[in-house]
């Protein structure tokens, strides 16, 4: 693909994980929203270093005050807060996913492998930051960081993967 196609597509993803933010069901303190399906297929369809730019731009125009975060809030004070950890934990997430979706030959086992992965990046950023911002204990952050979700993206990943798969073809 081009650098131009690649800008362009980077744009569109951002804008769907800035959508799948207001796709939000209010939860305290980390709501269920459909942005981190986006973040992960972005790793699938960009690729490593054009997923990190991806979310960098996003991270960057929610900081400067574009309500592009769960809920259509936006400021860095969201990156201090209680969602702050999966916020930044896009970052390996996308980047992870685009590795081992790239090492594993794009099939759909492999991007099911690496949606996965990204998932528990996720989760490993966000329930620990969750912890110690909000001072709760672990069996309680995971309660309510984690284990409300895993269904949810559960079939956050499946639905990624096939998506994943239909759309690369068309994008070549």
């Amino acid at each position: 693909m081009t650098n131009i196609k690649l800008t362009v597509y980077t744009a569109l993803f951002v804008a769907l994980i800035a959508c799948g933010a207001f796709i939000a069901i209010p939860m305290v303190p980390v709501p269920i929203v459909l942005q981190n399906m986006f973040v992960l297929l972005a790793g699938l369809i960009l690729g490593p270093a054009w997923g990190l730019a991806c979310i960098g731009v996003y991270l960057l125009i929610g900081l400067a005050g574009l309500p592009v975060f769960a809920g259509g809030t936006a400021g860095i004070g969201k990156l201090f807060g209680p969602t702050g950890g999966y916020l930044l934990g896009y970052l390996p997430a996308v980047f992870i996913t685009a590795a081992v979706s790239r090492g594993l030959k794009k099939t759909l086992p492999g991007d099911l492998t690496a949606l996965i992965a990204g998932s528990l990046i996720v989760y490993a950023a966000g329930v620990p930051w969750l912890k110690a911002v909000t001072g709760m204990s672990w069996s309680k952050a995971l309660a309510a960081g984690m284990y409300p979700f895993l269904i949810g993206d559960s079939l956050k990943v499946i639905a990624a993967g096939f998506i994943a798969k239909k759309l690369r073809p068309l994008m070549r």
